[in-house]
């Protein structure tokens, strides 16, 4: 008899779930509270960006994610890019940092350094002016989050056969139950995928453990006249001071004491500086990170400023109008952990708190939690 599995949440953790489970020959139900996938799923640049990552099993996670995304891009018809990356630096401090990296990973990251002339041949964006050097990576991939999480459902809809039951709030779990209102369904595995409304169901849990949330804010800036595209997506030298992967070069602290004095509100902020570019030529532009369990829903625009100002410093567009400001939140842990994975009670999996990577290793994690999970229990 085929076994079933519930996914509670389809944002790209319960996709990725549902992908997963599919694949070990269960029969998927995914519920979801809207009718679409609403959360930080959609609210962010698109970007699955293995560059990001350390050496170890999190990098080899966000190649596994990048490949299962081009195969989905691939199966489903959903637009993406191999555009790559340049991290750009200005002072001689960023271009050591970026050196060291290069150094530890051009062998097994295939990146490398290049030189003013070459990066800005890589991208027109590119703001010459005192431009010492970038890092340039290919592993990179964009698509447009706020459709390509809509399409990866259909995909899974039609191809693998989950079935997607939208606008239905799972408010109680009694394994093997989960219960909306007096609606009721069951199933062998029962998955936890809802981003950090978990705390709805598991409150207990939530309470207990190292966790807050992360609320972002970014822009979106119009669509480049002439279909002008600025090729790979562009980082500043903030960004060396947020992604774990640049705290293996040893001048990394020496940095972040100089942005700490420089650029005080930008690291009060959690402000680093980055933009992606999507089909239609349009600029995602971010993003800041406040943290604790509860935010102002509005966003602070003297932080879009901020960004603003910092991003002109290394990016140079036909256009600058900005079209849209919105906010996200997801819930990170506080000690150190990448991910929350947990079993609350019996036939029952938390999947969370993949830290804002949630596009870059969500498939993956989902692979490696699933297959753990069918050795154990099968």
């Amino acid at each position: 008899m085929q076994q079933t599995a519930i996914v509670i949440g389809a944002g790209i953790v319960g996709l990725a779930t549902a992908r997963a489970l599919s694949l070990q020959g269960y029969k998927v139900t995914v519920l979801e509270r809207n009718e679409m996938a609403i959360g930080a799923s959609i609210r962010n640049f698109g970007m699955i960006w293995p560059i990001g990552q350390p050496d170890g099993p999190l990098y080899e996670r966000a190649i596994r994610s990048r490949q299962i995304w081009r195969e989905l891009c691939a199966e489903a018809d959903i637009w993406h890019h191999p555009n790559g990356s340049l991290h750009l630096a200005y002072q001689n401090d960023e271009l050591q940092v970026l050196e060291e990296f290069e150094a530890k990973s051009k062998d097994h990251r295939r990146c490398s350094m290049l030189s003013p002339a070459e990066a800005v041949g890589k991208s027109e964006a590119v703001n010459p002016q005192g431009l010492k050097g970038a890092l340039w990576s290919p592993s990179e991939l964009i698509v447009e989050s706020r459709q390509a999480v809509a399409q990866v459902a259909s995909y899974l809809e039609e191809k693998h056969g989950v079935e997607f039951v939208w606008n239905t709030a799972i408010t109680r779990i009694a394994y093997p139950s989960a219960f909306a209102g007096n609606k009721q369904w069951q199933a062998y595995k029962i998955f936890v995928c809802s981003g950090a409304d978990f705390e709805t169901l598991y409150p207990e849990v939530f309470q207990s453990i190292p966790i807050t949330k992360c609320k972002l804010q970014m822009m979106r800036l119009a669509a480049q006249p002439g279909r002008w595209r600025i090729g790979p997506s562009l980082c500043g030298g903030l960004t060396l001071g947020h992604y774990a992967a640049f705290k293996s070069s040893p001048s990394l602290d020496a940095l972040k004491k100089r942005y700490a004095a420089e650029f005080p509100e930008y690291v009060q902020w959690g402000i680093h500086v980055m933009v992606s570019q999507n089909e239609e030529g349009a600029l995602t532009v971010g993003d800041t990170h406040e943290y604790g369990l509860a935010h102002d829903p509005f966003d602070r625009e003297q932080l879009n400023t901020l960004v603003l100002d910092y991003l002109k410093t290394f990016a140079r567009f036909k256009s600058w109008e900005r079209i849209q400001s919105w906010n996200g939140q997801y819930a990170k842990m506080t000690n150190g952990a990448t991910e929350f994975i947990h079993s609350p009670e019996q036939g029952v999996t938390i999947i969370n708190a993949t830290s804002g990577a949630g596009m870059t290793l969500s498939f993956g994690l989902a692979e490696e939690v699933v297959e753990e999970k069918s050795i154990i229990l099968n």
